[in-house]
């Protein structure tokens, strides 16, 4: 495939984001262009570090926007935060970038994915997550799109997950709390499994498609660490920290009346409520753990194993490596980021950074 030296990535300052472009840009085989709609956050800050990193300041919902970035750059990470837009508006600004990419003569396109749950699960409802939906099915088009694009544009799919860091974070559908000194998971999962995703080892894999395209083309590169059992998690938890934890499995009634009047909102935040094909949050992160609780969803983990031998394989892994981090550089153990004090704080996703009230 044609040379590729400079990356325009889209979603440069969200929780995937983030390593995604340092796995790029570290050692100086790729340049990268991202899009930020303030070059000034902390998180374009942190960016900014790097000199391998220019910035566009604008919207991914912006033909204008799209066109410069796409023409400045050979290669696209476009990964849209499907909770600010909704599942509309992703469905159109996902088909719009993948044709201007074409248009603007882009060699490459990855496009940030989920997982089509509803499809897995054989078109029934009570699996419809709009936000994985959302994704699913443009990925599909993507791949189908590709078929016939081919002499003109090639195009792989990062499927990922749920974030390992979003069970450590505020604001996210599995926070925990410390209850009387016991941290504390209660999420609507039964016995089933959440196929955990690594933030660390994002930048691998994505890197890993930008510099195999030949094979990459067509792929759908869907990861994870493993199916993550919370029983597990918090047995794993209290191994490695030495403090205690659990999993309380929790009705929905229970589960969703902790987020009070989120609930009936839409799930997209920037979403029309009267639009009658809005969901709400209590709609689609009932499809959601429906969809955990059943495990519809499933990984090839000896692919992974080969294209990323050094990731990260379970969850105590990923806590392990976590303690470890942080005791090398001072920083937070887990159990000092969770406290009461402390969480609130330390938010992982950008929606929640933004207290659901980003610009489209």
């Amino acid at each position: 495939m044609d040379e590729i030296s400079r990356i325009f990535v889209v979603g440069a300052t969200g929780a995937q984001g983030l390593p995604v472009v340092r796995g790029l840009v570290q050692d100086g085989r790729y340049r990268v262009l991202a899009l930020t709609r303030d070059k000034n956050s902390a998180r374009a800050r942190a960016l900014a570090q790097w000199d391998q990193v220019d910035f566009l300041e604008g919207t991914f919902a912006d033909e204008a926007v799209l066109r410069a970035g796409m023409r400045a750059c050979q290669g696209v990470f476009l990964n849209i935060d499907g909770f600010n837009t909704g599942e509309k508006t992703e469905t159109y600004w996902a088909i719009r970038a993948y044709e201007i990419a074409i248009e603007e003569g882009v060699r490459f396109f990855v496009y940030g994915n989920l997982d089509y749950t509803l499809k897995q699960a054989g078109y029934r409802s009570m699996f419809r997550t709009g936000h994985y939906d959302g994704k699913g099915r443009m990925g599909e088009w993507i791949l189908a799109q590709t078929r016939d694009n081919a002499g003109r544009m090639g195009s792989a799919l990062f499927t990922t997950g749920p974030y390992m860091e979003m069970a450590f974070s505020a604001q996210t559908p599995m926070t925990p709390a410390v209850e009387e000194g016991v941290l504390t998971w209660r999420v609507p999962l039964g016995q089933g499994a959440v196929v955990h995703v690594a933030l660390e080892d994002c930048g691998h894999y994505v890197r890993w498609l930008f510099d195999h395209r030949d094979r990459a083309n067509g792929m759908d590169l869907a990861v994870g660490i493993e199916p993550v059992r919370y029983a597990d998690l918090a047995a794993a938890f209290t191994q490695v920290t030495g403090h205690p934890a659990r999993y309380v499995d929790t009705d929905l009634d229970s589960y969703f009346a902790r987020f009070g009047g989120i609930a009936a909102l839409p799930a997209g935040y920037n979403a029309d409520p009267k639009d009658k094909s809005t969901m709400s949050f209590r709609d689609n992160f009932t499809g959601f753990w429906n969809t955990w609780k059943h495990e519809i969803i499933t990984r090839d983990y000896a692919l992974l194993d080969e294209i990323h031998p050094g990731r990260i394989k379970s969850a105590q892994d990923w806590i392990c490596r976590h303690e470890q981090q942080a005791a090398a550089s001072g920083g937070e153990s887990l159990w000092q980021r969770v406290q009461p004090d402390t969480l609130p704080g330390r938010p992982i996703l950008k929606l929640s950074e933004d207290h659901r009230r980003g610009i489209l």
